[in-house]
């Protein structure tokens, strides 16, 4: 709860600095408030704290995730010096980014489904502003409209399954509708089916899962960049969590139903996703396609719900968000300059040497090659999917991470090509750089003993 009140005092703090006319603190206000509330995430370690009439449930799991999900923010505004310090918009942003935070964190760690539909909106509202807050660039625009429109018709599904579930329950708590389900586990009436339908095909829209996914390239092209950052780590992050909690919580019982379902579309997903990818030349793009894949990827651990599906996720997703900051400093760089391409890439380690190796293990880490962290990443979700007698969707998978290992491949050779031409000269900041060693030190720490981090939760 101590987390939730620090995030939401930083936006009122980022609306108050615009009022007197201070915004100059407001970058560093930023940062010490995120450390902060880093901080009373681990003061609630192991508290297991109820709130508001058992509406929020803050344990080990919320903090865990809440932990993630706040350091990745902290991560995103090292990266996005440049995009904040001289924009003029700087306290609209960073209001709006804090209280999305709120809603992921109010989304980690809810124990009443309207407190999941809340923490959803509260997120999604702020990024449906935030992707279209280019007014200049038309790709801007189409990319807010089309969020907008799909994330509310997603949203559309999510409340008409709560609504089905409450039909059939008479309750939002989860505690009382996972006692309902173990009271009526011979004959749960089809009513919650289709709630549990519904609220699939809701989860898959935010998550970006095939073959719901159409709107996260045009989306992840179109909006500023250092939002499509925010969207492919904190939404999904927060997204995956609560995904994860509502059905351990609720369905466990009724996995052997609705798990072939959500592997299937973990399968499309990684399939699709990686397949996709192979043909952009736009890293933007293909970065988009290769978060559909990933998708699928993190899919396996809600598929496999046992015991080690919980720390299988967070590790994925900390691996997967360390390394999507470290590539979105690089794709933020080449935004600036006008030029997207793959092959602009030719020539940036002659000039940007630790840029190149930091951005090297990223796409390593995403591809699962050891000893980095996406290697253990995929280790757990595809042990935890074995485990659980999903031997195909293994198999699925591997397959699909040899062909994501084609593109990213492509990427690292690039960035040691000779220059030409078209090669864009790159220029990091301070915070960048700093940015770029934190990337090194968790991607080879995450990667070199994983042990210390695959019981945590």
């Amino acid at each position: 709860m101590n987390t939730l009140l620090a995030i939401t005092g930083i936006g009122v703090i980022a609306m108050l600095t615009d009022i007197f006319r201070v915004k100059k603190i407001l970058y560093p206000v930023t940062l010490i408030g995120l450390l902060a509330a880093l901080g009373l995430t681990v003061l609630d370690w192991n508290t297991g704290q109820r709130y508001f009439n058992d509406m929020m449930y803050f344990d080990n799991y919320a903090a865990a995730f809440s932990g993630i999900l706040i350091f990745t923010v902290f991560m995103w505004f090292l990266m996005s010096e440049n995009f904040l310090r001289d924009n003029p918009r700087i306290t609209d942003y960073t209001a709006l980014l804090s209280f999305s935070l709120a809603g992921a964190i109010v989304m980690v760690s809810f124990a009443n489904l309207i407190m999941l539909f809340l923490g959803i909106e509260i997120l999604s509202i702020a990024m449906y502003i935030l992707a279209a807050s280019n007014k200049n660039e038309p790709r801007s625009n189409e990319a807010g409209f089309k969020y907008f429109l799909l994330g509310a018709f997603a949203s559309a599904f999510l409340l008409f399954g709560i609504a089905l579930i409450y039909g059939t329950t008479a309750s939002f708590n989860l505690r009382e509708i996972s006692a309902y389900i173990a009271a009526n586990s011979s004959s749960v009436p089809m009513m919650m089916y289709a709630g549990i339908i519904m609220l699939i095909i809701g989860f898959s829209f935010k998550i970006s899962a095939a073959p719901f996914h159409y709107w996260a390239p045009d989306v992840y092209e179109g909006a500023p960049t250092p939002f499509t950052a925010y969207m492919s780590t904190v939404v999904k992050t927060a997204a995956f969590a609560a995904l994860l909690r509502l059905f351990t919580v609720n369905f466990a019982s009724l996995a052997d139903w609705w798990g072939p379902l959500l592997a299937v579309f973990s399968a499309i997903s990684m399939l699709l996703g990686n397949i996709m990818a192979v043909y952009q030349t736009s890293l933007k793009r293909m970065l988009a396609f290769s978060s559909v894949a990933h998708a699928g990827y993190m899919l396996m651990a809600v598929v496999a719900m046992n015991d080690s599906s919980a720390n299988a996720l967070w590790y994925y997703a900390a691996a997967y968000s360390v390394a999507s900051i470290g590539i979105f400093v690089l794709v933020s760089s080449m935004t600036r300059s006008g030029n997207e391409s793959v092959t602009s890439l030719r020539g940036f380690s002659r000039t940007n040497q630790l840029p190149a190796v930091v951005i090297t293990l990223a796409l390593l880490s995403f591809a699962g090659i050891p000893p980095v962290a996406g290697f253990f990443g995929k280790y757990f979700v595809f042990t935890s999917a074995m485990n659980s007698g999903y031997t195909w969707l293994v198999l699925i998978a591997v397959i699909s991470s040899l062909i994501g290992v084609y593109y990213y491949f492509r990427v690292i050779i690039t960035l040691f090509q000779p220059a030409d031409r078209e090669s864009v000269q790159h220029q990091f900041t301070s915070s960048q750089s700093l940015l770029f060693g934190i990337v090194l030190l968790l991607t080879l720490i995450l990667g070199l003993v994983p042990a210390i981090f695959s019981d945590i939760i």
